[in-house]
Protein backbone atom coordinates (compact mmCIF):
# COMPACT_ATOMS: atom_id res chain seq x y z
CA UNK A 1 0.00 0.00 0.00
CA UNK A 2 0.98 3.59 -0.48
CA UNK A 3 2.67 5.57 2.35
CA UNK A 4 0.32 8.10 2.48
CA UNK A 5 -3.61 6.68 2.39
CA UNK A 6 -6.13 9.23 1.13
CA UNK A 7 -7.93 10.98 3.14
CA UNK A 8 -11.38 9.92 4.61
CA UNK A 9 -14.24 12.49 4.39
CA UNK A 10 -16.71 13.07 7.10
CA UNK A 11 -20.04 11.21 7.10
CA UNK A 12 -23.14 12.67 8.47
CA UNK A 13 -25.18 10.10 8.18
CA UNK A 14 -24.71 6.28 8.08
CA UNK A 15 -26.42 5.94 4.91
CA UNK A 16 -23.82 8.51 3.30
CA UNK A 17 -21.08 6.29 5.01
CA UNK A 18 -22.41 3.24 3.67
CA UNK A 19 -22.99 4.40 -0.06
CA UNK A 20 -19.71 5.66 0.24
CA UNK A 21 -17.80 2.43 1.04
CA UNK A 22 -20.14 0.91 -1.42
CA UNK A 23 -18.21 2.72 -4.46
CA UNK A 24 -14.54 2.77 -2.77
CA UNK A 25 -11.88 0.52 -2.06
CA UNK A 26 -10.87 0.42 1.83
CA UNK A 27 -7.17 -0.10 0.77
CA UNK A 28 -6.92 3.14 -0.55
CA UNK A 29 -7.50 4.44 3.00
CA UNK A 30 -6.50 2.02 5.43
CA UNK A 31 -3.19 -0.29 6.02
CA UNK A 32 -4.45 -3.54 6.23
CA UNK A 33 -1.13 -4.75 6.86
CA UNK A 34 -1.32 -3.08 10.29
CA UNK A 35 -4.40 -4.40 11.36
CA UNK A 36 -5.06 -6.81 14.20
CA UNK A 37 -7.80 -9.30 14.98
CA UNK A 38 -10.12 -8.57 17.81
CA UNK A 39 -13.29 -9.63 19.31
CA UNK A 40 -16.33 -7.38 20.51
CA UNK A 41 -18.13 -9.91 22.50
CA UNK A 42 -21.04 -7.67 23.45
CA UNK A 43 -21.64 -6.04 20.36
CA UNK A 44 -25.30 -7.06 19.09
CA UNK A 45 -27.13 -5.80 16.15
CA UNK A 46 -29.39 -2.93 15.86
CA UNK A 47 -32.97 -4.43 16.37
CA UNK A 48 -36.39 -2.79 17.25
CA UNK A 49 -39.47 -4.18 18.76
CA UNK A 50 -42.48 -4.58 16.90
CA UNK A 51 -46.14 -5.58 18.10
CA UNK A 52 -47.56 -8.06 16.04
CA UNK A 53 -50.92 -9.79 16.27
CA UNK A 54 -50.87 -13.29 14.57
CA UNK A 55 -53.93 -15.68 14.61
CA UNK A 56 -53.67 -18.35 17.19
CA UNK A 57 -53.95 -21.12 15.11
CA UNK A 58 -51.15 -19.62 12.86
CA UNK A 59 -49.13 -18.79 16.18
CA UNK A 60 -49.19 -22.42 17.23
CA UNK A 61 -47.96 -23.52 13.38
CA UNK A 62 -45.38 -21.61 13.98
CA UNK A 63 -44.46 -22.64 17.32
CA UNK A 64 -44.32 -26.28 15.83
CA UNK A 65 -42.30 -25.36 12.76
CA UNK A 66 -39.59 -23.82 14.91
CA UNK A 67 -40.20 -27.00 17.68
CA UNK A 68 -39.24 -28.86 14.71
CA UNK A 69 -36.04 -26.86 13.85
CA UNK A 70 -35.10 -26.55 17.48
CA UNK A 71 -35.16 -22.85 17.47
CA UNK A 72 -37.21 -19.97 19.07
CA UNK A 73 -40.31 -19.59 17.48
CA UNK A 74 -39.47 -15.57 17.13
CA UNK A 75 -36.41 -16.59 15.46
CA UNK A 76 -37.94 -18.59 12.76
CA UNK A 77 -40.02 -15.58 12.14
CA UNK A 78 -37.23 -13.24 11.47
CA UNK A 79 -35.71 -16.12 9.23
CA UNK A 80 -38.63 -16.73 7.07
CA UNK A 81 -39.49 -13.21 6.93
CA UNK A 82 -35.87 -12.47 5.76
CA UNK A 83 -36.09 -15.21 3.08
CA UNK A 84 -38.96 -13.77 1.74
CA UNK A 85 -37.73 -10.18 1.54
CA UNK A 86 -34.49 -11.36 -0.16
CA UNK A 87 -36.51 -13.51 -2.56
CA UNK A 88 -38.17 -10.41 -4.00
Amino acid sequence: MNSKSKTLPSFKTEEQERTFWESHDSADHVDWSRAERTRFPNLKPSSKAISLRLPIDLLERIKTAANKRDVPYQSLIKIWLSEKVDAG
